[in-house]
C-alpha cells in the first residue's frame, strides 16, 4: 500500500507539473547547449573576470579548456552554522588546482540566524532572506564564468535560497557543502527544563544564559533537529550532498577530506566530462518526492513544507499541500531526534544516521531509487557512509542495524506508521501541524480561543496568569504579508507549562513554529491569513475551536449563519513598516504568495 501511495503521488505530481516542468527543462537545456564558454566573452569582460587570479589560474581560464568552480558562500563569523566556511574556499580552490580545475568564489550570500532573532524585529525579515539569497545566487552566477558551482550552506533559509537560486542555473551542476554539526553540549531534556523553569519565573536570566550557552557552545550547526539540519537532511535525501557528509563534526580530517571530494565531485559532472550532471536534472518529481518522504521519515522541520513548494515551483515542479500531506500518512517515522526525541544530530549519526534511514526505506521500496545524483545515478547512492582511508574518502555500505533502536527504528516497525506531519482544514482556514512529538492525549484539544495580534501579548497574558484555563491561544496577523511570517518558537515554553499545569492547551496562528515546533499542538501557517481576510480573522475571543490532529480538522465551533455574518478583524500594522531593516521588504510583504504556495515572491 505504502509503495502504491508513493507512485500515486508522484504520478499526479508529474502530470500536475507537465507543462511547466517542460518549459523549464527546455531553458534549460538550451542554456546548456550554449554553455559558459569563456571565449564567447570579450577579452575585456574575461580580462574582469580573472584580474584577481593568479598566473596559473589566469592562463587556464584563458584557454577555456578547464573546468571554472563557482563557490556560493554564506560564510559569517558571527554564526556557529556558518563559521566552519572561512576555510572551505582555500580548501577548495587547492582541491580545484590538484584536479586541473579552477575554482572562484562567486558571491556571498547573506546568512542570519533565526536563534539569534527568534522573538525579536530582525525575525520578520527571516522568511523574505530565503528569496534574496536566491536573487544573490543568481548574481553571483550571472558573470557566465563557471561550469558548476559548489554551494556553502546549512541554515533555515540559506539552503533553500541557494538551492532555488541553483535552480534558476539549472544548466549547472551543483554539488551542495555542509559544515556539520558542533559537537554536543547540554542535553535537550535539562535545556528544556531550564526554559520552562524560566518561563514560569523560577530561574533567572544568569541560569538561562549559562544552559543556552552551555547548549550552542562552538562552530558548528546547533544540534536538535530543527530547520538546518533538515536542511541537510533534504540534500541528501535529493542527491546533492556526497552520501553521509552531513553531519560529520566541523574542524575534522573527515569534514576537510570531504570538502576535496565535492570538489572533486563537481569537476568531474561538468559538461567537460562524460557525467554532466545539472541540477535542474538531479531535482525532478522524483527526488521532491524523495525529500518530502526524507521530511517525514525523520521528524524534519514544518519550515520545509513552504520552501519545498518553493523548491519545486523553481525547477517546474507542481507539489502541493496535499502531495505532502498524502506521503505524510504513508510514510514510517524511523528516526528520534530532539524535538522529536532526546538524541541531537549527533546521536543520530553515530547509531546510523541518513545513510542507514536511506538504505532502510529503500529496503522497503518506499524511495525512488531510479534518480540521478551527484554521486552516480541510483539512491542506493546515498546509502553509503564515508570514511577515511589516509587523506581519502572512501564509500561502504551502511550497516543493516541501527547501533540504537531508541533512535533509529525499521521499516517493519516503526516509531509511527505516518511521519507525523499533518494538514488540517477547516473555517478557520488550512493549517499544517506536527505531531511526531505531541503525545496522543494531546491530538485533539478542543477549548474556548484567546485571541492576541502579537507574540508578546501572550507571554504577557501567561505571566500575569490569565490562561492558567484549557485555552486555544490564537496568535494572528503573523502571516507573510502582515509582517513577513516569524517564527513564534518564544511560546513553546510559557505553553508548555499550561500543558504540564494539566490544561488542555493549543496554538493556532498564520506564522510559523519552525523545526522546534515541540510537544504542545500547534496549528501553524493558516492560510488565508489574517491580513487576506481568512477565517482565522474571523475569531473572537471564547468561541470554541477543535483542533483535530487525527481528522485534520481546524474548525470554529460556530453557527454558519453568525460565522457568515462576521466582519475580518484588523490589527494596526503600522509597527511593521519600519525598524531592523523591514521597510526594505515592503515590497516582497506587497507580493509574497500565501504560505500553502510556498510564501515566495517570486
Amino acid at each position: 500500500m505504502t509503495i502504491a501511495a508513493v507512485k500515486a503521488v508522484t504520478d499526479r505530481l508529474v502530470e500536475r507539473s507537465k507543462p511547466t516542468r517542460e518549459a523549464y527543462l527546455e531553458r534549460l537545456d538550451i542554456a546548456a547547449s550554449e554553455g559558459p564558454h569563456r571565449s564567447s566573452l570579450t577579452c575585456g569582460n574575461l580580462a574582469h573576470g580573472f584580474a584577481a587570479c593568479g598566473s596559473e589560474d589566469k592562463s587556464a581560464l584563458a584557454g577555456d579548456v578547464v573546468s571554472n568552480l563557482a563557490i556560493v558562500t554564506s560564510y559569517n563569523d558571527m554564526l556557529s552554522a556558518h563559521q566552519p566556511f572561512g576555510r572551505f574556499p582555500d580548501i577548495i580552490k587547492e582541491a580545484a588546482r590538484e584536479a586541473g580545475g579552477v575554482a572562484q568564489i562567486a558571491s556571498g550570500v547573506p546568512a542570519m540566524c533565526d536563534g539569534v532573532t527568534q522573538g525579536q524585529k530582525g525575525m520578520e525579515l527571516s522568511l523574505f532572506s530565503r528569496d534574496i539569497i536566491a536573487m544573490a545566487t543568481a548574481v553571483g552566477l550571472s558573470h557566465n564564468m563557471f561550469d558548476a558551482a559548489l554551494y556553502l550552506g546549512v541554515c533555515d533559509k540559506i539552503v533553500p535560497g541557494l538551492l532555488i537560486g541553483a535552480l534558476s542555473f539549472g544548466h549547472l551542476p551543483a554539488v551542495f557543502v555542509p559544515a556539520g554539526p558542533m559537537p554536543s553540549g547540554m542535553s535537550n531534556p535539562e535545556k528544556v527544563r531550564i526554559r520552562q523553569l524560566y518561563a514560569e519565573g523560577k530561574v533567572g536570566r544568569k541560569e538561562l544564559l549559562e544552559a543556552e550557552s552551555a547548549s550552542y557552545h562552538s562552530p558548528g550547526t546547533c544540534t536538535f533537529y530543527g530547520t538546518a539540519n533538515s536542511n541537510q537532511m533534504l540534500m541528501e535525501f535529493m542527491g546533492l550532498h556526497l552520501p553521509g557528509s552531513s553531519f560529520i563534526n566541523p574542524g575534522t580530517p573527515l569534514r576537510d577530506a570531504l570538502t576535496r571530494a565535492a570538489t572533486q565531485r563537481a569537476l568531474a559532472i561538468t559538461g567537460s566530462g562524460n557525467e554532466f550532471t545539472p541540477v535542474g536534472h538531479v531535482i525532478d518529481e522524483k527526488a521532491i518526492v524523495n525529500g518530502v518522504i526524507g521530511l517525514h521519515t525523520t521528524g524534519g522541520s514544518t519550515n520545509h513544507v513552504m520552501h519545498l513548494v518553493a523548491i519545486a515551483k523553481a525547477a517546474g515542479i507542481c507539489l502541493s499541500l496535499e502531495d505532502i500531506s498524502d506521503l505524510a500518512a504513508c510514510t514510517p517515522l524511523l528516526a528520534r531526534v530532539y524535538p522529536n526525541g532526546m538524541a541531537d544530530v549527533n546521536h543520530f549519526h553515530a547509531a546510523g544516521g541518513l545513510p542507514y534511514v536511506i538504505g532502510e526505506l529503500l529496503r522497503g521500496g518506499q524511495l525512488h531509487e531510479d534518480v540521478k545524483t551527484i554521486a552516480g545515478s541510483g539512491m542506493s547512492q546515498q546509502a553509503k557512509e564515508p570514511k577515511l582511508d589516509g587523506d581519502t574518502v572512501i564509500w561502504s555500505d551502511a550497516p543493516g542495524v541501527a547501533g540504537n533502536d531508541k533512535i533509529l527504528s525499521t521499516v517493519d516497525n516503526p516509531f509511527s506508521k505516518d511521519g507525523g506531519l499533518k494538514m488540517l482544514d477547516g473555517n478557520i482556514g488550512r493549517a499544517v501541524i506536527k505531531i511526531s512529538a505531541v503525545r496522543k492525549e494531546h491530538h485533539v484539544v478542543e477549548a474556548p480561543v484567546r485571541i492576541f495580534n502579537t507574540q508578546n501579548g501572550i507571554k504577557e497574558a501567561f505571566e500575569v496568569g490569565e490562561l492558567n484555563m484549557d485555552v486555544i491561544a490564537v496568535c494572528r496577523f503573523q502571516g507573510p504579508r502582515s509582517n513577513g511570517m516569524p517564527e513564534l518558537h518564544k511560546l513553546t515554553p510559557p505553553l508548555g507549562v499550561l500543558q504540564d499545569r494539566g490544561f488542555k492547551v493549543a496554538l493556532v496562528t498564520d506564522g510559523r513554529m519552525s523545526g522546534a515546533s515541540g510537544k504542545v499542538p500547534a496549528a501553524i501557517h493558516v492560510t488565508p491569513e489574517a491580513a487576506d481576510g481568512g477565517g482565522i480573522a474571523l475569531l473572537r475571543d471564547g468561541d470554541i475551536v477543535r483542533l483535530n490532529a487525527i481528522t485534520g480538522e481546524l474548525t470554529a465551533l460556530v453557527a454558519d449563519d453568525e460565522w457568515a455574518a462576521r466582519t475580518p478583524a484588523k490589527a494596526d500594522l503600522s509597527g511593521n513598516q519600519f525598524g531592523m531593516g523591514v521597510e526594505l521588504f515592503s515590497a516582497f510583504r506587497n507580493v509574497v504568495s500565501t504560505a500553502d504556495t510556498g510564501a515566495s515572491v517570486f
